[in-house]
């Protein structure tokens, strides 16, 4: 299952349903998918962790 999010020029943001964590988004536009990671320290937003997705 892939839940909707926003979308955006034809960007589409979203997240499985069944995804494992750290916290992470998806977007997807066409044949291209990347992912990004959010990470969290006590609370607040550390670093976010832009990455490829293959497949």
């Amino acid at each position: 299952m892939m839940p909707k999010i926003y979308e955006y020029l034809g960007i589409i943001f979203f997240f499985y349903s069944n995804e494992h964590e750290p916290i992470h988004v998806h977007a997807r536009k066409g044949e291209f998918e990347s992912k990004a990671t959010i990470i969290l320290i006590k609370g607040e937003v550390s670093e976010i962790i832009i990455s490829n997705v293959k497949g």
